[in-house]
């Protein structure tokens, strides 16, 4: 037998590996959008992408960072407080634990066995695990999310950054809206496919919205034009 394949363990990192990616790529193809429809010449939308792409990773880095380490308080606090609660009244949390594997559907007698049995294993673990909900699966890592994140902005960041350089001014908009919906499909398949949801219904979700995000972005470019030529 093969043994089954889940994956909540990788949601940490594909959280933010897929958020930088998608940010990465619409916010900068959107900015890039913005200013080519309010400019004829290549050095300001260059510019602009190069400013966005630099200035989102290291956002996107630092953000991530702030979050998940305001997550790692919480946790930590949460067990400190819980450890407090084990040394003062045992007997109290024992029969809390007891309660919780009740409601899962165990009868008294056996959710009391199971309780005292994984708090001689391992007592915060066990209150850890099914009181708070905290488990080393879902963890938070800081500094890996932070990594993933600003990474990820920047592998999707570069492609729209690639077309600026390349793609003719004139159809500058178009460019970057049609590899930007490539890229976000292909981005979309593969956070499916890695965390094993459905495919097309990633792409949907990202493609629309991306949509919405350079549209609005290339309006107000077209607005800006309009009032200041």
């Amino acid at each position: 037998m093969e043994l089954e394949q889940h994956y909540t363990n990788r949601t940490g990192w594909l959280r933010a590996a897929v958020l930088g990616a998608n940010d990465g790529i619409i916010s900068t193809a959107s900015l890039v959008i913005g200013v080519a429809a309010a400019s004829d010449t290549r050095n300001p939308i260059v510019l602009a992408a190069l400013a966005g792409l630099v200035a989102g990773a290291l956002s996107m880095a630092a953000g991530e960072y702030v979050s998940v380490s305001s997550q790692a308080d919480v946790e930590t606090a949460d067990l400190a407080r819980e450890k407090i609660e084990l040394e003062t009244m045992p007997e109290v949390e024992l029969k809390e634990l007891a309660k919780i594997y009740v409601a899962q559907g165990l009868d008294k007698d056996l959710a009391m066995q199971v309780a005292i049995q994984l708090t001689e294993k391992d007592v915060l673990q066990a209150h850890a695990r099914d009181e708070l909900g905290i488990n080393e699966h879902t963890q938070p890592k800081p500094l890996q999310a932070a990594l993933a994140s600003g990474a990820s902005f920047i592998s999707g960041g570069i492609l729209p950054f690639l077309v600026a350089f390349f793609a003719p001014i004139k159809s500058m908009v178009f460019y970057q809206y049609g590899f930007a919906i490539v890229f976000l499909a292909l981005s979309g398949a593969v956070a499916a496919k890695a965390g094993g949801s459905n495919m097309l219904k990633g792409i949907i979700r990202i493609c629309f919205w991306g949509t919405v995000a350079m549209a609005v972005t290339a309006l107000a470019g077209y607005i800006f034009d309009a009032k200041t030529g």
